[in-house]
Protein backbone atom coordinates (compact mmCIF):
# COMPACT_ATOMS: atom_id res chain seq x y z
CA UNK A 1 0.00 0.00 0.00
CA UNK A 2 1.83 3.20 -0.86
CA UNK A 3 1.98 6.02 1.62
CA UNK A 4 -1.03 8.49 -0.21
CA UNK A 5 -3.38 5.46 0.13
CA UNK A 6 -3.02 5.11 3.88
CA UNK A 7 -3.25 8.72 4.27
CA UNK A 8 -6.51 9.23 2.06
CA UNK A 9 -8.09 6.28 4.15
CA UNK A 10 -7.47 8.20 7.65
CA UNK A 11 -8.54 11.32 6.79
CA UNK A 12 -10.72 13.23 8.86
CA UNK A 13 -14.06 14.27 6.67
CA UNK A 14 -16.20 14.41 9.02
CA UNK A 15 -17.37 16.90 11.74
CA UNK A 16 -19.54 17.42 13.97
CA UNK A 17 -20.08 20.41 16.26
CA UNK A 18 -21.53 21.49 19.77
CA UNK A 19 -22.74 24.82 21.68
CA UNK A 20 -21.19 25.43 25.41
CA UNK A 21 -22.94 27.51 27.76
CA UNK A 22 -20.81 30.50 29.02
CA UNK A 23 -19.81 28.89 32.11
CA UNK A 24 -19.02 25.54 30.56
CA UNK A 25 -16.80 27.24 28.18
CA UNK A 26 -14.94 28.90 30.41
CA UNK A 27 -14.25 25.62 32.11
CA UNK A 28 -13.02 24.73 29.06
CA UNK A 29 -10.66 27.33 28.60
CA UNK A 30 -9.56 27.33 32.04
CA UNK A 31 -8.28 23.53 31.55
CA UNK A 32 -6.82 24.08 28.22
CA UNK A 33 -5.02 27.06 29.59
CA UNK A 34 -3.83 25.23 32.60
CA UNK A 35 -2.39 22.34 30.89
CA UNK A 36 -1.32 23.96 27.51
CA UNK A 37 -3.35 22.85 25.42
CA UNK A 38 -2.56 24.56 21.74
CA UNK A 39 -4.98 22.08 19.93
CA UNK A 40 -8.24 22.15 20.84
CA UNK A 41 -9.24 20.23 18.27
CA UNK A 42 -7.02 17.17 18.85
CA UNK A 43 -7.72 17.17 22.55
CA UNK A 44 -11.46 17.44 22.01
CA UNK A 45 -11.19 14.04 19.60
CA UNK A 46 -8.92 12.34 22.40
CA UNK A 47 -11.07 12.83 24.92
CA UNK A 48 -14.01 12.04 23.77
CA UNK A 49 -12.94 8.52 22.07
CA UNK A 50 -11.17 8.14 24.90
CA UNK A 51 -14.41 8.17 27.18
CA UNK A 52 -16.15 6.28 24.67
CA UNK A 53 -14.28 3.60 24.24
CA UNK A 54 -13.25 2.65 28.23
CA UNK A 55 -17.49 3.38 28.21
CA UNK A 56 -17.60 0.40 25.67
CA UNK A 57 -15.04 -1.93 27.27
CA UNK A 58 -16.83 -1.66 30.63
CA UNK A 59 -20.21 -2.16 28.92
CA UNK A 60 -18.91 -5.63 27.20
CA UNK A 61 -21.29 -7.96 26.92
CA UNK A 62 -19.90 -11.16 29.22
CA UNK A 63 -20.84 -15.06 29.34
CA UNK A 64 -21.84 -14.56 33.11
CA UNK A 65 -23.41 -11.88 35.35
CA UNK A 66 -21.58 -9.69 37.43
CA UNK A 67 -23.38 -11.69 40.52
CA UNK A 68 -22.67 -15.18 38.92
CA UNK A 69 -19.00 -13.90 38.43
CA UNK A 70 -17.85 -12.92 42.21
CA UNK A 71 -19.67 -16.07 43.69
Amino acid sequence: MKKTERTKKQLRIHNMAFKLTETEYRTVRRYLDKYRIKNKSRWCRETLLFHILRTLEEDYPTLFSENEMRR
